[in-house]
């Protein structure tokens, strides 16, 4: 069982964990708490076909999905904080997470690696204080191109091969098109982490002043703590325009 401190940024598991349940009880549990929510036309459940309501294979703990810290405060190094959950886990409050009810894994991919760039965590860090809401979470701008765009396709690959850490994640990582375990050695993972910014940053429409403000400010009392991540970032930056 998964809570807040369980994950962090491409980390699909530190270690620490809430608690463990039985599997077979806590699907059954899941199971009929999904037939309930779907009677009630807000509940994201309630698009579900009657064939994927009643077959427990097709309950989101099942699969990989995107979750986030609920838990934050001003001078944490990040604030959104999300990952993508290895299957068959199971979260408590302290770990939203996002279901996906239409659109692509390689959608969800992109997503993944949007709100955890630096780019769109510098947003949510001047209105979030001490809860990643969902209300705040859709606050949050999110530009999206649509597949075919290159700048986001690149998105969604580097997204992919940094949370696909192993074979937990290899039907995930299939669907979205990269190999599990490519982004494991530290100095591949830097580097596409850096990537991963210049490229949200080219889809925000980002200059290259609007950069140096947001590494700058990132850490209000250190403005210097980003200036090498950021002079990797301008490298990509510098290959993406023209």
């Amino acid at each position: 069982m998964y809570t807040g401190k369980s994950f962090n940024l491409w980390e699909p598991d530190t270690g620490v964990f809430y608690d463990s349940a039985d599997a077979v009880s806590v699907s059954g549990h899941l199971q009929r708490k999904r037939r309930s929510q779907a009677r009630t036309k807000s509940s994201a459940f309630a698009e579900l076909s009657e064939e994927v309501l009643r077959d427990p294979a097709t309950l989101p703990c099942r699969r990989a999905r995107i979750a986030f810290r609920d838990v934050t405060n001003p001078t944490n190094t990040r604030t959104i904080v999300a990952a993508l959950l290895p299957p068959d886990r199971v979260v408590v409050h302290k770990a939203p997470y996002l279901f996906q009810a239409a659109g692509s894994v390689r959608d969800e991919a992109y997503l993944l690696g949007v709100v955890s760039s630096m780019p769109c965590d510098w947003q949510s860090r001047r209105t979030v204080e001490l809860v990643m809401s969902f209300e705040q979470l859709r606050l949050l701008a999110i530009p999206d191109p649509g597949e075919g765009y290159p700048v986001r396709d690149r998105v969604v690959e580097v997204a992919g091969r940094l949370a696909a850490v192993d074979g937990r994640f290899a039907e995930w990582a299939a669907e979205v098109g990269v190999a599990v375990g490519s982004a494991n050695d530290p100095e591949v993972k830097a580097d596409l982490i850096a990537e991963l910014d210049a490229c949200v940053a080219h889809l925000y429409g980002l200059d290259e002043d609007d950069l140096a403000v947001l590494y700058r400010t990132f850490d209000a009392k250190r403005p210097d703590r980003y200036a090498k991540h950021h002079a990797k970032v301008l490298t990509h930056y510098r290959r993406l325009t023209p």
